[in-house]
């Protein structure tokens, strides 16, 4: 199942059970959840929740690297295979869209794994949340983490190819092609666009994962002919889950894996791995599949 969860913040606010019920979501489809710095459970409660699940942890680094190196110990502690660092968000974007429905994250709706890395004994704000983050993060700062790190790191935020080089050649043991979900930096490269320079960079040397605009079964496809070794889904996961909590998060993962089987027997692939570069091509810019 070459289709992971991606890190979504705030799960509980769509489904009382949040990420818990995600977790066993993905459990279910034999794939892995990457819970977010920035969930609404810690940890450990989520691991409880789908003991045979696999599951990595997003980091968010802090200024204080205490409360950075906290957060890891207590997701390796727990299980999770491999620490993923957010690398695109130095500080939050420009989020006009939420600005104008007014959605706001409700003040008593804490970071929990934050707020007991900070031994807080109040619900600490998203705003507060990222005053304390580290916005100077350097590739020093990476080939540290890794070093005190005990499982594998990723690095995602990665949309240049010489980027991409740069996260492995300081240790990174995979990158993930991503912008945030174009939530960051307006007008940014897509990372269908972004994803075969930096599989051509990267030359094999570690996976490459890419996230964002996957949405049908077929776009894991492209993603998997362009070079990627699997892809992340963060929207399309969360639509399940507020729509119909576990079940609906599940059969989200289920459509795609379907839609994906049947993407390949069309292409005259036998599995994932058969897929390649000759499968695609350019629509032109009169074509509607360019619209």
């Amino acid at each position: 199942m070459p289709v992971l969860v991606a890190p979504v913040a705030y799960q509980g606010l769509v489904d009382p059970e949040g990420e818990a019920a995600m977790a066993r979501a993905a459990a279910a489809a034999g794939t892995v959840m990457c819970l977010s710095t920035l969930a609404t459970m810690r940890p450990r409660p989520v691991a409880e929740a789908a003991p045979g699940g696999r599951r990595w942890f997003q980091l968010y680094c802090f200024r204080d690297k205490g409360v950075t190196g906290t957060l890891i110990d207590e997701a390796v502690d727990c299980g999770y295979e491999a620490i993923v660092v957010t690398v695109d968000a130095p500080r939050g974007g420009n989020r006009e869209r939420d600005r104008r429905t007014g959605f706001e994250i409700p003040a008593q709706t804490g970071v929990p794994s934050v707020e007991a890395a900070l031994g807080s004994g109040r619900a600490v704000t998203i705003e507060e949340t990222f005053e304390l983050m580290d916005p100077a993060l350097g590739w020093d700062s990476l080939a540290d983490l890794v070093s005190d790190c005990s499982v594998p790191v990723l690095v995602k935020g990665v949309l240049a190819p010489e980027d991409a080089v740069l996260a492995f050649e300081h240790g990174a043991a995979g990158v993930i092609v991503s912008n945030h979900g174009g939530r960051q930096l307006d007008r940014c490269l897509a990372t269908a666009d972004a994803l075969q320079e930096v599989v051509d960079a990267v030359a094999g040397r570690c996976p490459v994962l890419v996230d964002g605009g996957i949405r049908r079964g077929v776009d894991v496809a492209i993603a998997l002919a362009l070079g990627a070794d699997a892809v992340l889904v963060g929207r399309p996961a969360l639509w399940g889950l507020a729509a119909a909590g576990e079940e609906g998060a599940r059969r989200v993962l289920e459509l795609m894996r379907e839609e994906l089987e049947l993407t390949l027997a069309l292409c005259g692939c036998g599995s994932p791995g058969e897929l390649a570069r000759a499968h695609l091509r350019r629509a032109p810019a009169s074509s509607v599949y360019s619209v």
